[in-house]
């Protein structure tokens, strides 16, 4: 063989064996960090949602992708978490809610944050538009404002003659003063009084359902914040303790003996987070990325805390209904 050919075979030798060592390596493992209100257990099922969908685009734990769980014991903890993943350089941060947004926010303007429950994202100011979000944030919105104004309809309809309605409300979820303001208008229209009673923690559960029942509220409107949405067995309990009828935006707060709930589906939004992630880790950027809204809301009936309660459930609502809990 001469010199010149030799060389030839050898140097195509040496491209086809870096071209085999290139596909063997491992491709680089994807870091998602995790922004959670403990505790985890109360999430079990959204996260597992959440892991599906990862699978869905080809993501499989420990093999291309890790995901650091931080679960704060409350909200004043988010910012501390929220920066520590942020020094530990996750590719993405999942901040599901408004409250795990904002010390997201506060800690990067660069790392890509994707939401699973928003409420109003637009409302302060997390995006500029649904169809163009800027910056570095998106994800799923659920619409609270509007979710909450309907379920005000749906309670007030429930509950016979109702003159006052209870807002079991959360100031540190930065959402809620906005929704405030749309139900305020709302009970203008359906000629009701509203209640305010404030709960930032779980220690403050049992006298706002007192200082409520005191006011002789004729039910109650749980707008939807994690605090609410992970702490559901002790707020039925409240519920019949107090015999107040009451209406959330969490299907599981009714499976767990609320009387009803007026929302969209949390495991789908959960779900749904990965189709972002999987666009951002392939070369997208966030604000490019249009915020999807849920479309598909769904009312939600206990009957055997209806009964509990002393509450006929009107007929036309039953059939409206999506699911009744018997």
């Amino acid at each position: 063989m001469r010199r010149r050919e030799f060389l030839g075979v050898l140097s195509g030798g040496a491209v086809a064996w870096a071209c085999s060592a290139r596909a063997q390596q491992p491709a680089k493992t994807a870091r998602i960090g995790f922004l959670g209100l403990a505790p985890a257990s109360a999430w079990q099922e959204q996260i597992e949602a959440f892991r599906a969908g990862l699978r869905d685009f080809g993501y499989v734990e420990g093999r291309n992708i890790t995901i650091d769980f931080e679960w704060a014991a409350d909200v004043a903890q988010t910012a501390e978490l929220a920066a520590r993943l942020v020094r530990s350089n996750v590719d993405i941060i999942v901040a599901p809610a408004s409250t795990q947004v904002e010390p997201a926010r506060q800690a990067t303007r660069t790392i890509p944050i994707v939401f699973a429950q928003h409420a109003d994202p637009i409302g302060i100011g997390h995006v500029a538009s649904l169809a163009r979000p800027g910056g570095n944030i998106t994800g799923v919105s659920m619409v609270l404002t509007e979710m909450s104004v309907k379920g005000l309809e749906i309670l007030v309809e429930t509950v016979p003659n109702a003159k006052r309605i209870g807002v079991l409300w959360n100031p540190t979820t930065p959402t809620h003063p906005h929704i405030l303001t749309a139900l305020r208008s709302a009970a203008l229209t359906a000629g009701v009084e509203l209640v305010l009673a404030p709960a930032q923690a779980v220690e403050d559960f049992e006298g706002a359902y007192a200082a409520m029942s005191r006011d002789r509220v004729s039910g109650v409107l749980v707008p939807s914040s994690p605090l609410t949405n992970s702490q559901r067995t002790a707020l039925a309990e409240l519920g019949v303790k107090h015999a107040l009828p009451a209406m959330f935006a969490n299907k599981a707060n009714v499976q767990a003996g609320g009387l009803m709930s007026y929302g969209s589906d949390f495991n789908y939004m959960y779900r749904r987070v990965a189709f972002y992630i999987d666009k951002i880790l392939k070369g997208e950027r966030p604000a490019e990325l249009p915020v999807e809204q849920a479309s598909k809301y769904q009312l939600v009936i206990n009957l055997k805390t209806a009964r509990a309660l002393g509450i006929a459930v009107p007929p036309t609502l039953l059939a409206r209904a999506d699911e009744v809990i018997e």
